[in-house]
């Protein structure tokens, strides 16, 4: 088994600061969510260009968007808080969307 590598917020804004700050917060979205659910396989983290920023949208599985949301909204809005910081230090806005999907297709 492969060792799980800890991206700390310092380091993703860091990373991020180059070209690919896409890329590095939506790493930070999906390690952060991994470490909330059952399956950390089904997480991805889908990136949309908007117009004033960038849109980051999680998908995980229907049996774990409660994990990902919290009680009340709790756990869903850290993450954001998290993703908030990151983006101010960027000068750039990101903003996060939880999919919630059904499991029939």
């Amino acid at each position: 088994m492969t060792p799980k590598r800890c991206v700390y917020m310092e380091e993703a804004v860091q990373l991020a600061s180059g070209d690919h700050s896409e890329k590095q917060m939506s790493g930070l979205v999906a390690e952060l969510a991994r470490a909330l659910v059952d399956k950390p396989d089904e997480v991805a983290v889908e990136v949309i260009q908007d117009g004033e920023g960038v849109l980051l949208r999680l998908h995980v599985a229907p049996s774990d968007v409660g994990k990902v949301i919290g009680k009340q909204g709790r756990t869903a809005r850290s993450v954001r808080t998290v993703l908030s910081a990151a983006s101010m230090k960027l000068k750039r806005r990101f903003s996060l969307d939880i999919v919630e999907e059904n499991g029939a297709s």
